[in-house]
């Protein structure tokens, strides 16, 4: 593959070599995708765990009335669909969608779970590898329920800001959603979180300009 595979997290401390065995023995394929188009859809079967090679991908849900939420976008390097394909079912409860052009890598599940007859010891890091990630996700999925439960908007937008803050290490940072994906993201109207955003700008609570936002130093 032309994609550089040791710089994927899920591949970590696994040699160049032993990923390209690695890549043979599991099946690997990689596709591509234009901005919108649908990967997986709410109740296909997914059987691989999708890699980020470039661009992105949104994790949505949609409700009877066709009401979408973005639950979380997928970032370069980072996996998706992992929570479905270790069900016995591996039915979808959500839709995977390009959120940009994008690239991504399928690895077959149960070809990454089960090592191959070599018991190859790079194979048993993939899998310590990933269950590392998949933790590290459902921290950031706690993260969010605990954001949406925020009884005002302003509350979850402080509340947002200071993760994203934290995560960065700086009070200054810029994020990777626009205002759209914002307001999904926080279950909230965009107008609304355009005027509250404004609102506590005017405040002195935050300084931004377009994606980039700074936050005053805490006491």
């Amino acid at each position: 593959m032309k994609y550089d595979c040791s710089q994927l997290p899920i591949f970590a401390n696994i040699d160049s070599a032993s990923i390209e065995a690695l890549l043979s023995c599991t099946g690997a394929r990689t596709a591509k995708y234009a901005r919108g188009e649908l990967i997986f859809l709410e109740n296909d079967d997914i059987r691989s765990i999708g890699v980020v090679l470039s661009g992105s991908v949104c994790m949505i849900k949609e409700d009877r009335d066709g009401n979408r939420t973005l639950l979380v976008t997928i970032k370069e390097r980072e996996l998706f669909g992992e929570s479905f394909a270790c069900r016995i079912d591996c039915g979808s409860e959500v839709s995977f969608e390009a959120a940009s052009p994008c690239e991504v890598m399928f690895l077959p599940f149960n070809r990454v779970l089960h090592t191959c007859s070599l018991a190859c010891a790079f194979h048993h890091r993939l899998i310590e590898n990933m269950v590392q990630i998949i933790a590290g996700k459902n921290q950031r999925l706690m993260e969010k329920i605990e954001i949406v439960s925020q009884k005002t908007l302003r509350g979850k937008l402080k509340l947002f800001l200071e993760l994203e803050s934290a995560r960065r290490g700086s009070r200054s940072f810029e994020l990777d959603m626009n205002r759209s994906e914002l307001a999904e993201y926080l279950c909230a109207d965009r107008s609304a979180m355009t005027r509250e955003l404004g609102a506590m700008r005017e405040e002195g609570l935050i300084a931004f300009e377009r994606n980039s936002f700074s936050l005053p130093d805490s006491e």
